[in-house]
């Protein structure tokens, strides 16, 4: 039996650092990149006799996020230990929450330009959305750092607001994941929720995989894989492990619900433990932690819920006039979105304003090495070079020269680089003797657009183009030449 004759399920459970100043159950202060350990207290390192409080900006962010995911949330929600021994954990428990979590249900909507690139022409469920089991809040734990016989701990993660989101086994591909992966991550930053960055341990990853032959209903064996800091080791290890359980499977072996951990060093699986089931972490109620009432935290939320991907893409459709392509693009990253609105915004063609950013501009950056976020060129100067354009006052191969200028020099505007460069417009009258001198010198192409042929007209405006020097307005000049042949 093929590897097209089985079904391949695959869950997610993603654990997404909040956007918070302070730790879950502390006061210590939430940062990147300090001094190993110099974060940290009694209640954060389990000292005996600390007690934790929680921290309500944690609790109201993730709500947002369940409310933008269309969750529901219980009237009354409460904090479990969740008992294990491991060193990053010094209490030998994690507070997290059992039975009654924040968040329940809701799902992720699948974005196109959140497949892989090599994958976005061959979209198998355009427009999914993959259904959510749940979305609970704990704590993070220390950062472990594997030496060659040894392992060091820094606690400064320790107590990190962590909000854990369930997928359902509704994943059908390693494309899926991805797609669902970078979804999420947009929506969470779109928010403010989270910066989810994966490479500061800020956004991470498990993944849950089962095979079954085609025909059967039940759920194969589930499979968890640990250890994935990146949305390509996703895609991956999913592409390795389904492959292997087929092979298992297909050799007449049973396979075991264990947990694998992905080393991508030699891009394969390994076994690290058998797996643990809820009854072995021995859940029970927290005694320090009273259960919380989420109605006025909910109500909220509801009022202050910003604007998602999708809804701004359909804004940008509408307002701007620009296809759903050039609209996906731009919202693609909330820095990208807010950059191009504030070009377009007054601008005489927001469609050609898009047609900057994503041809010229994020080309530009791209092979500079920077991002959006790096862009020293105001968004306002695109807009006006846009402008100038369609203005008539310069052409577009002129616009380019003091686009590239821009890059240099970035606090002046477009028009006065255009006019320390001489790109004034031709005179009106000169560009009539130009316009009838192309006529005269080329009668061929002439009859043709006599003839109704609009295209020659376009051999006439680059003759004209070059006997202005570049100064006339290719479009308006094209106009002219229209209007004086066809009358």
């Amino acid at each position: 039996m093929s590897s097209s004759h089985y079904i391949t399920s695959i869950g997610l459970e993603v654990h997404v650092q909040l956007k918070t100043e302070s730790k879950m159950f502390c006061s210590c202060p939430v940062q990147f990149g300090e001094p190993p350990n110099s974060l940290t207290c009694p209640t954060c390192l389990g000292l005996p006799g600390a007690l934790p409080v929680l921290n309500a900006g944690a609790i109201e962010r993730t709500i947002v996020t369940g409310q933008l995911l269309k969750c529901t949330t219980p009237e009354v929600v409460k904090w479990d230990r969740k008992n294990y021994f491991y060193p990053d954990m010094p209490k030998n428990y994690q507070i997290s929450q059992f039975d009654l979590p924040l968040c329940l249900g809701g799902g992720v909507p699948l974005y196109e330009l959140a497949y892989p690139k090599d994958h976005q022409k061959d979209i198998l469920n355009p427009g999914k959305t993959v259904e959510l089991t749940r979305i609970h809040l704990e704590e993070d734990v220390a950062k472990s750092t594997h030496h060659s016989n040894y392992t060091t701990i820094d606690f400064n993660r320790a107590g990190t607001p962590l909000m854990e989101i369930v997928s359902e086994p509704d994943i059908d591909s390693a494309e899926e994941a991805v797609a669902y992966l970078n979804s999420l991550r947009q929506i969470l930053v779109y928010s403010g929720v989270s910066d989810a960055d994966m490479e500061k341990g800020q956004m991470r990853c498990d993944v849950n995989i089962s095979v079954r032959p085609e025909g059967q209903t039940e759920l194969g064996t589930k499979i968890e894989l640990k250890n994935l800091n990146s949305v390509s080791s996703v895609r991956r290890s999913i592409h390795y492990e389904v492959g292997r359980q087929i092979e298992e499977l297909e050799s007449g072996r049973t396979l075991q619900q264990a947990t694998w951990r992905w080393n991508d060093e030699i891009g394969q699986t390994e076994i690290m433990r058998t797996k643990e089931d809820a009854h072995d972490y021995r859940y029970f109620p927290d005694p320090d932690l009273l259960p919380v009432k989420t109605g006025e935290m909910l109500a909220r939320a509801q009022l202050n819920l910003p604007e998602l991907p999708h809804e701004k893409v359909e804004r940008f459709e509408k307002n701007f006039q620009i296809t759903h392509y050039d609209a996906s693009v731009l919202t693609s990253e909330q820095v990208l979105a807010d950059y191009y609105e504030e070009a377009a915004n007054g601008a005489k063609s927001p469609k050609k304003v898009a047609n900057w950013v994503i041809n010229n501009l994020l080309a530009e950056l791209n092979e500079r090495s920077l991002g959006i976020a790096d862009c020293e060129v105001p968004a306002s100067s695109i807009g006006s070079l846009v402008d100038l354009v369609e203005a008539g006052q310069i052409s577009n191969n002129q616009a380019k020269e003091v686009f590239a200028d821009l890059f240099e020099s970035p606090e002046r505007e477009p028009a006065e680089i255009a006019k320390a460069k001489g790109f004034e417009p031709a005179d009106s009258g000169e560009v009539e003797g130009f316009i009838d001198q192309a006529i005269a010198d080329n009668p061929g192409p002439a009859e043709e657009v006599r003839e109704g042929n609009d295209k020659a007209a376009n051999f006439l405006t680059g003759q004209v183009m070059k006997l202005s020097r570049g100064k006339a307005n290719p479009r308006q000049v094209t106009e002219l030449i229209l209007a004086k042949l066809q009358g």
